[in-house]
């Protein structure tokens, strides 16, 4: 029986600020830190989960309120009743809608309550879910922003295969296409053909500068093409994935199963691109990945590597795992990288422990009891 959750509002500063398209055309301000909003559920038998969702920029204060406000609906639950919880708090909040704020809110304790599912059979999340392999192919993206000179992205990307990374993955989608186009060109060469490489644009084109772009790279043989449109224009992005070579991927800002769905129906991405925190939890993202694989589509989630590797390790089809290291001064522990793969790690549920000085980031707290 739960008898405590507890809540966490944090800012996890980045070592330097950075910068995509939705920078380089005024739509957004560099981004400085991460916001994250922890969940610490407590049994009565003494074990606990921990989980999290996140925000950049803003909204995390309001995931922080409505966790406030529906929290006291898990005390006295069986924790191993997921989508009754889920379903419950849910309700507790259906005026809000069943998206956004709300479920992301959720997706905090949703993601605590497989961890402590987890922990109490004493398995990795992967294993309780039912893992296809043990580890899973992995690209970096935390080195290839727009700030950055492209030397600079270069060093990095080098850098990073030494590491053991897999891929690399740069941002385009500036005012001035010929100007990604240069960068990419140079990434490219600098790597070698055999290298896996991807671009992402964030939402910053229209469909004509999109498909040109799209047959302008096709002979440098690209993992992917990211949201290279409005991250809701399914049709747009069909019509993008009939017409070329190069995969399309995207996803990752949809924040609902039902979204996903029109995607999916739509063809409208060889990789679906789902987010744990931004869908709603692991209990929504699970329905987005069965639909993806029915559909045999990819699936390379989004961000919070620390989740994803489980849950990528559990779908059918090899795909990616994104590696951004922007969350791991938050928990002791740290992912292990070797020949282009991260490691499931062995240690029960998602195998994290916040660490001691996550309270200097600490900007809110607070829990709610039996009692």
């Amino acid at each position: 029986m739960i008898v405590s959750a507890r809540f966490g509002h944090y800012a996890v500063p980045l070592s330097a600020p950075v910068s995509d398209a939705k920078v380089a055309t005024g739509r957004q301000r560099p981004l400085s830190h991460i916001d994250v909003l922890t969940c610490e559920v407590t049994t009565d038998d003494g074990l606990a989960g921990l989980g999290f969702s996140y925000t950049t920029r803003a909204g995390c204060r309001a995931q922080f309120a409505h966790a406030k406000e529906v929290a006291s609906g898990l005390l006295g639950q069986d924790p191993s009743d997921i989508g009754r919880i889920y379903d419950k708090l849910l309700w507790a909040g259906a005026s809000v809608g069943r998206s956004g704020v709300a479920t992301q809110a959720l997706a905090a304790i949703d993601v605590a309550l497989w961890d402590l599912k987890a922990r109490r059979a004493g398995l990795p999340l992967a294993k309780l879910l039912g893992a296809y392999r043990d580890s899973v192919r992995t690209y970096n993206t935390s080195g290839g922003y727009l700030q950055a000179p492209i030397e600079e992205v270069k060093e990095r990307a080098t850098r990073s295969l030494q590491d053991g990374i897999g891929g690399i993955k740069i941002k385009v989608g500036q005012p001035d296409t010929k100007e990604d186009l240069r960068r990419l060109t140079a990434v490219r060469e600098h790597l070698g053909d055999d290298v896996p490489v991807m671009v992402d644009a964030n939402q910053q084109w229209d469909r004509t500068t999109a498909l040109r772009f799209g047959r302008a790279v096709e002979e440098l043989g690209l993992v992917w093409i990211e949201e290279p449109l409005d991250a809701h224009d399914a049709e747009g992005h069909a019509r993008l994935a009939a017409a070329l070579d190069t995969p399309i991927a995207t996803g990752e800002m949809l924040t609902s199963v039902a979204e996903h769905v029109r995607l999916i129906e739509a063809r409208a991405a060889d990789f679906v691109q789902p987010d744990v925190p931004r869908v709603g939890g692991i209990t929504p993202y699970l329905k987005v990945a069965a639909l993806a694989d029915h559909a045999g589509l990819q699936v390379a989630p989004h961000f919070v590597m620390e989740i994803h590797v489980h849950l990528a390790a559990a779908y059918p089809r090899e795909s990616w795992v994104e590696h951004i290291e922007w969350l791991s001064p938050l928990f002791d522990e740290r992912l292990t990288i070797q020949d282009g793969r991260m490691l499931v790690p062995d240690r029960p549920g998602l195998g994290l422990s916040l660490a001691e000085h996550a309270k200097d980031w600490r900007l809110d707290e607070f829990e709610s009891a039996d009692g």
